[in-house]
């Protein structure tokens, strides 16, 4: 990558100085991406090879899983090793990389979670057209969105980084590279660069979250005169889908709808949405859908048969 600037590397200050409570870290965030990571996989396993799993919603599950997945692993690997090690270092190309693979990543899980709330509205108001409408075509053509929409974000928020100029300090009293504490680092005025990064990661945080949560009232409105199943059922879909936009949502906007300034609160509100959300979310899909439960363990029960 082209570096604008004198600075060849980046020192992380991590989540906390102090060493008692680093191992602490090692310890919680090594489990907490074990966790993610046999979550997340065992998702992706599943629909993969579920002959029960074939419905669109499923095939946006799979993405999400998998968005997840990458989303956590661009930061949690790095946190957890860097937990343990004095010299927490992180060269130029390594710091531009980690920021373009974040937003990549975690734009990918916007759309996906925008194209589910699309499905379950579908699903849900139209169900006649239902198997017209999210035929496997239309949805692999709106997965290719997805992934092309999120290139497009994460390559602007990288050139526009490219840009800066830094000249020391290098120390970013982070657990990784993202936005907020490299624009604090940059020896320019960033003002006009920060306007066009939260035109960019803000309103794509503030607009995705509005979108969803109006979708899925106008989802629960609609089933106002049906019956009580059809409205029970509609809610633990919906409910389930709530948690996950909030948990996600509520962190992100903090962080990408501001002036570029950080807060202490920075670093945890980060862990949340970078490494708790793709953590709950396999709970949230697996413990409050039976459909889910059920082709695991017919998968796994014929995989240990087969043995």
């Amino acid at each position: 990558m082209p570096n604008n600037s004198s600075v060849t590397m980046f020192i992380l200050l991590g989540l906390t100085p102090d060493p008692p409570k680093q191992k602490l870290v090692f310890v919680i965030f090594l489990i907490f991406y074990g966790g993610t990571f046999v979550g997340n996989m065992l998702i992706i396993v599943t629909i993969k090879f579920s002959r029960i799993l074939g419905s669109p919603m499923y095939f946006f599950l799979f993405y999400l899983a998998f968005a997840d997945f990458c989303f956590s692993t661009t930061v949690a690997p790095r946190l957890i090793v860097d937990s343990l090690s004095a010299n927490k270092i992180i060269s130029y190309n390594e710091c531009m990389t980690q920021v373009f693979s974040v937003h990549l990543f975690g734009s990918l899980e916007i759309f996906v979670l925008i194209l589910m709330a699309a499905d379950r509205y579908v699903a849900i108001c139209k169900p006649l057209h239902y198997p017209t409408i999210m035929r496997r075509q239309v949805c692999v053509i709106l997965i290719v969105f997805a992934w092309i929409g999120s290139f497009i974000h994460s390559s602007s928020q990288i050139i526009l980084l490219l840009k800066l100029p830094f000249c020391g300090p290098n120390l970013i009293d982070h657990y990784c590279c993202d936005l907020q504490p490299l624009l604090k680092l940059a020896c320019t005025d960033t003002y006009v660069i920060n306007l066009l990064l939260v035109s960019n990661s803000g309103v794509i945080c503030s607009t995705s979250f509005l979108i969803l949560m109006i979708s899925y009232v106008v989802i629960l409105h609609s089933l106002r005169n049906h019956s009580a199943e059809a409205w029970k059922k509609a809610l633990s879909t919906c409910t389930s889908h709530i948690i996950v936009v909030i948990i996600f949502f509520i962190p992100c906007t903090f962080m990408y709808t501001r002036p570029p300034t950080t807060f202490p609160v920075d670093k945890m509100v980060t862990v949340f949405y970078t490494i708790g959300t793709p953590l709950l979310n396999p709970l949230i899909y697996t413990l409050r859908n039976a459909e889910v439960k059920n082709a695991m363990r017919k998968l796994w029960n014929v995989k240990i048969m087969t043995k």
